[in-house]
């Protein structure tokens, strides 16, 4: 009735709607309730943390904000107060992803899909993704902790060198220094490498690694740039590459590792968790985490199968993660080598 004042006169639509027009007028004047008031002032607080979450969260993580900093309110009104206030958090989208590769094993699968790990720097986790700009691509290596899925290293080029992912080890050992460490990923050239296998046995560093063209085997890295695609690459646009590299740098070090809510985790961010873990390690719970799925619908291809059955994995013309397609002269994640067709009994 407020909004349409100029053009009805109110007792038409008073008459209409079936009220009084004192009880309108009563209604103009009188203070906002209490419950409303408490509703602008969490409006203002869910607003905050919100953009604080770059405009990722949704309502769980938002909750679990809230109650980090003592104020105690349902889930359900949250929800509520950030429908009305046009808030929403970012949802993933699906992508179809191929990795296709000859050659043998390097390393055996110490890992079997079983991501679990109930202390920091017995399990890691390393695979390579793509950052797209109007530049050519930026590549990115990751190596994540399973216990607390903190990103313990990383490092990104331009090419796909074995550099690339020697790089992220690297930075790794000098943060955790670990002792006998799981390092498992895919057997993408770069991790097959000599000089990558060098690496690992002078570190005490074992490395694993899943069957080719089955992103199963790998899902805790998977997972982790799903949360990448969805939460920075698919709401930006990067024209250089320099400017890609501040932004995954950004989302890494400022956001991901140290605020960003788990809810695997009891919605506490990797940095915070391994830090409750070393202030009550008995009182520990191992995190949650995506069950080990041991076998597709239809089977995990036997050795020798051609790849060519519904749950293999199939050629595709489209190059990188998410359908994007590589510039021209971009290198190939799994090109293989010379290094591949290698046995682990040939590598000096």
């Amino acid at each position: 009735m407020s909004e349409n004042q100029a053009a009805y006169p109110i007792a038409t639509m008073c008459r209409l709607l079936g009220v009084s027009p004192s009880g309108y007028y009563a209604w103009t004047k009188r203070e906002p309730s209490r419950r409303r008031r408490m509703d602008t002032a969490l409006v203002a607080e869910i607003c905050a943390s919100h953009c604080a979450s770059h405009g990722t969260y949704g309502a769980p993580r938002i909750h679990a904000d809230l109650a980090a900093k003592g104020i105690r309110v349902g889930r359900k009104r949250v929800a509520r107060l950030m429908s009305v206030a046009g808030l929403a958090g970012v949802s993933r989208r699906k992508f179809a992803h191929t990795t296709v590769q000859g050659g043998g094993r390097q390393a055996p699968d110490l890992v079997d899909r079983n991501f679990t790990a109930d202390r920091p720097n017995l399990l890691w986790v390393a695979d390579i993704t793509y950052i797209p700009t109007w530049a050519g691509f930026l590549y990115l290596a990751i190596v994540l902790d399973a216990f607390s899925r903190r990103i313990v290293g990383w490092s990104m080029a331009t090419t796909l060198a074995t550099a690339l992912v020697l790089d992220a080890l690297n930075m790794a050992l000098a943060m955790r220094r670990p002792n006998g460490v799981i390092h498992h990923s895919d057997q993408g050239s770069q991790y097959t490498s000599i000089e990558f296998g060098h690496r690992c046995r002078e570190a005490d560093v074992r490395p694993s690694m899943g069957s080719v063209g089955d992103a199963y085997d790998n899902a805790m890295c998977e997972s982790f740039f799903a949360r990448l695609e969805c939460e920075l690459l698919d709401r930006r646009r990067f024209k250089i590459q320099a400017e890609a590299r501040i932004a995954a740098f950004e989302f890494i070090e400022g956001f991901y590792n140290p605020r960003r809510r788990h809810s695997s985790l009891g919605y506490l961010s990797p940095i915070e968790y391994e830090r409750h873990h070393a202030a009550t390690p008995d009182a520990h719970q191992p995190a949650a985490v995506l069950p080990a799925v041991k076998d597709k619908p239809c089977g995990r291809p036997q050795i020798g199968a051609v790849l060519d059955r519904h749950c293999a994995r199939r050629p595709h013309p489209r190059a990188g993660r998410g359908g994007r397609m590589a510039p021209p002269g971009a290198e190939q994640k799994n090109a293989t080598n010379k290094e591949d067709s290698m046995t682990s009994d040939q590598i000096p």
